[in-house]
């Protein structure tokens, strides 16, 4: 929690105290008033109220005072809340490493499925958008918060085949997004770039126009070659995490389809909220102002008040 206006803190801690001090002594006087009007020793006992009720409503009225004076500082509070219009690009490699078998069914196929959770998922109320690449980028389905349009999108997705162009896949993905609002780019790859423009340019683009990217790289250690190759397929990690870091992205890496599928979701949840900032000043002075109604109830129904 924050305060806009910290500065008043100090004037509603000296109120309070001030406050305190003007009540006890009121309560003291109260008591010695009822002690010149009474003889008997047991009924001035009996008269007077239980501590604890009494040391609660004291504890009322301070509390409501201060809520309703730190009211007037301004508190703010930093929470994750729901982003309306948001916009997220899944940029899916489709280059001939994404055939290799080393994740199931193939590095294709979990990619897929995972994309599939993550549209489904995915609160309506954000855009979802597709880009394939290979040897070149190019539009599956733009950003739509069609649905179905996004589903249909991922069955067009290429079979894998050809070379890696992270760059231009980025590039695309930073001209097809809203020029405002929330917008996130996912990059789902298992290669290193080896055509086309230079990925470290397109992620600096993407900061530019405060376009959040998070890469995830898909596969395993094991070696597996690229189908139809004795080529193997490598995966650039410190790339890949670089790209998202020029951003303030992050990255991740996904060694089967139930992590790729996990680091979707994480993902999912973070095109989905953001982090702001909600003005409490309305809700501490209500807070306030109820406290101080349900102190004076209570005082009322103790018979402490005429």
């Amino acid at each position: 929690m924050s305060f806009a206006h910290p500065s008043v803190i100090v004037l509603v801690a000296f109120a309070a105290a001030l406050f305190a001090a003007a009540y006890f002594h009121a309560q003291r006087r109260r008591t010695r008033n009822a002690l010149q009007y009474s003889s008997l020793a047991f009924l001035i006992a009996a008269a007077q109220p239980r501590a604890w009720p009494a040391r609660l409503m004291n504890a009322g009225w301070i509390v409501a005072v201060l809520l309703v004076g730190l009211s007037l500082a301004g508190p703010r509070v930093h929470a994750a809340m729901p982003v309306r219009g948001g916009s997220v690009v899944l940029c899916v490699d489709t280059s001939g490493s994404m055939a290799a078998a080393d994740v199931a069914p193939t590095r294709a196929g979990a990619a897929l499925g995972a994309m599939r959770a993550f549209v489904d998922r995915t609160p309506n109320g954000t855009a979802i958008g597709i880009v394939s690449f290979a040897g070149g980028a190019q539009e599956i389905v733009p950003p739509t918060s069609d649905r179905d349009q996004v589903r249909a999108g991922l069955d067009a997705v290429p079979t894998p085949n050809g070379a890696t162009a992270i760059g231009d896949a980025l590039s695309l993905a930073q001209r097809i997004l809203p020029k405002s609002g929330h917008r996130v780019v996912v990059l789902i790859t298992d290669g290193e770039n080896n055509k086309g423009t230079d990925p470290v340019q397109a992620a600096k683009l993407l900061a530019a126009n405060h376009i959040t990217l998070y890469t995830i790289g898909i596969g395993t250690n094991s070696g597996a070659l690229i189908p139809g190759t004795l080529q193997t397929a490598g995966i650039d990690e410190d790339a890949l995490r670089s790209y998202a870091e020029i951003t303030g992205g992050a990255y991740s890496r996904a060694d089967d389809a139930a992590q790729l599928r996990q680091a979707l979701a994480r993902l999912g949840r973070s095109t989905s909220f953001e982090r702001g900032t909600i003005d409490f000043s309305l809700p501490t002075a209500l807070a306030g102002a109820l406290l101080m109604a349900l102190t004076f109830l209570g005082g009322l129904a103790a018979g402490r008040y005429p």
